[in-house]
């Protein structure tokens, strides 16, 4: 894949590896319980010593925490809990000093119920922020698809929902209106939403951010058509304010469709459990390919990816996460030798990696927990970090944290793996440096699979750039796996044994230096 113009401004995505950090979750520095941007401050040697060079910080907003702070109260304050803007300015600063680009989420398709701007729009007079919501003209009128709050207030109308029920969404306009409540995307209250929006882009990027993750990014313009163009040509507004402004920040979209997002200026999108199965059956489908039962199809990731690869023309990235806070964490279902053929396969991928806070050590998914802001199926993989065997896992002074603790006697820990030269967090430690020090296994060195037949293993493929090729050979399967071709060259890394000609012992992966 070759860099154009677009990205050769943002050079450093070219050896970009993220480390996503959920800020409640992370370090808990008061011993109340709960994460705190101090500790998260404590803990950025520890990032860099993994050899991430970028981190992604979930919503740090004020907030009620009905969504675990993605439902925000205010945009322009740090929540109390986690500490002030001072400290966030400070972590910006110190992530700096370290050589990291920090992007924050930004929420911009809805707010809180008790937002300033939603509890304005509920008042019957008509004021500034009347429409800054989307409202039906009568209380008996609901969303169309699209769930409702009803009868919350003296004004007549239902307020349309982005996510949960307490999550009322912001007005960009409909596509195609044909409701008289439903403005058009250019309709000076529509307008006026993009405007605050970038006011709040402005605050943060003035206090040290980097960029952003946009949450739900597609959703915005309503009933848009196929392939988003609407939602497209309202991100391509942003990104020329951006341009004009702040030409330096960086944008990674929760979208799903790079075709897409990457034309509406974003610098990266994700793969993501939602939407297209390819992401699924790597991972989380019944028989996902990075499995030891050895029934996963990689055919069925490359008839989306490989198109979709394309589809970008070297405009921007395609990042795959080992995990995020919206799924299973990637330990659910394998043991530390599934994880290191998982991060082989992660790390040398194109595109900008991006790994979810403990999955470098394997931390569990922990099963049945009681919902949690809002996290219900989601609460198991939001756990807190968990940096040593002791009360509290080093994460807090305190003996309980606001999600339950892993009890299970081995749980995994950062102390003990560092001390183990064979633990996952030693292998995904020597994967960002071997990334880091090959072009070829870099964001845009060239991808070309060389064995990936449908419903068998093993899987290689060839990374090139700059007159060198490396190749991965990846066999999660418990059986060896046969390949028509030996595989010759520098082993450069491996998991389990070595290949042997033309076969792959069981559970084994292999980065070579191709003669």
């Amino acid at each position: 894949m070759k860099k154009t113009d677009t990205v050769q401004s943002f050079a450093w995505l070219e050896n970009a590896v993220f480390y996503e950090i959920y800020p409640q979750s992370f370090q808990d520095s008061n011993g109340d319980g709960i994460g705190d941007i101090n500790g998260m401050i404590s803990r950025l040697d520890y990032v860099k010593e993994l050899g991430c060079n970028a981190i992604w910080v979930n919503p740090w907003y004020d907030s009620p925490f009905g969504d675990a702070g993605y439902d925000v109260r205010d945009f322009k304050k740090v929540a109390p809990r986690y500490g002030t803007n001072e400290d966030a300015k400070r972590f910006f600063a110190e992530a700096h000093k370290r050589g990291f680009h920090v992007l924050i989420d930004l929420v911009p398709g809805h707010t809180a119920i008790d937002h300033p701007w939603f509890k304005a729009s509920m008042r019957a007079e008509k004021n500034e922020y009347t429409d800054r919501y989307v409202w039906t003209d009568s209380i008996w009128e609901g969303g169309g698809e699209a769930a409702t709050l009803r009868g919350i207030s003296d004004r007549d109308g239902s307020a349309v929902v982005n996510f949960f029920t307490h999550q009322p969404a912001l007005n960009y306009g409909y596509a195609h209106p044909d409701r008289p409540w439903k403005q058009p995307a250019d309709a000076p209250a529509a307008l006026a939403t993009r405007e605050a929006i970038k006011d709040i882009m402005r605050f943060w990027l003035d206090l040290g951010a980097d960029g952003f993750r946009v949450d739900m990014a597609a959703s915005l313009i309503k009933e848009d058509d196929i392939g988003h163009p609407a939602n497209i040509r309202l991100w391509q507004d942003f990104r020329a304010f951006l341009d004009k402004e702040y030409p330096h920040c960086a944008m990674v979209s929760e979208w799903g469709v790079p075709k897409e997002s990457i034309a509406g200026g974003f610098h990266m999108d994700f793969m993501l459990h939602f939407g297209p199965p390819a992401y699924m059956s790597l991972f989380r489908s019944e028989h996902p390919f990075f499995s030891k039962e050895g029934k996963g199809d990689i055919t069925a990731f490359l008839e989306m990816y490989e198109p979709t690869l394309a589809s970008t023309e070297g405009k921007g990235l395609i990042c795959i996460p080992s995990s995020n806070h919206d799924m299973h964490r990637l330990a659910r279902g394998r043991d530390m030798l599934d994880l290191k053929i998982c991060f082989t396969f992660l790390l040398t991928m194109p595109g900008a990696p991006f790994i979810y806070y403990g999955d470098e050590i394997g931390m569990r998914y922990l099963e049945g927990l009681t919902s949690v802001e809002g996290g219900y199926d989601r609460t198991g993989s939001r756990s807190p970090m968990q940096w040593e065997k002791k009360t509290g896992f080093g994460f807090t002074s305190s003996a309980t944290s606001y999600i339950p603790f892993d009890k299970s006697a081995d749980a995994p820990t950062v102390a003990a793996q560092e001390k183990d030269k064979d633990s996952l967090l030693n292998a995904v430690k020597a994967l960002i440096a071997l990334r880091g020090g090959h072009a070829a296994l870099r964001s845009f060195g060239a991808f070309r699979p060389l064995y990936a037949e449908k419903e068998k293993y093993p899987f290689v493929y060839e990374r090139a750039a700059e007159g060198e090729r490396i190749v991965v050979a990846l066999n999660p399967a418990n059986r060896p796996a046969q390949l028509p071709f030996p595989l010759e060259g520098k082993v450069l890394f491996a998991v389990g044994a070595a290949p042997q000609g033309n076969t792959m012992a069981p559970c084994s992966a292999a980065v070579i230096l191709a003669k």
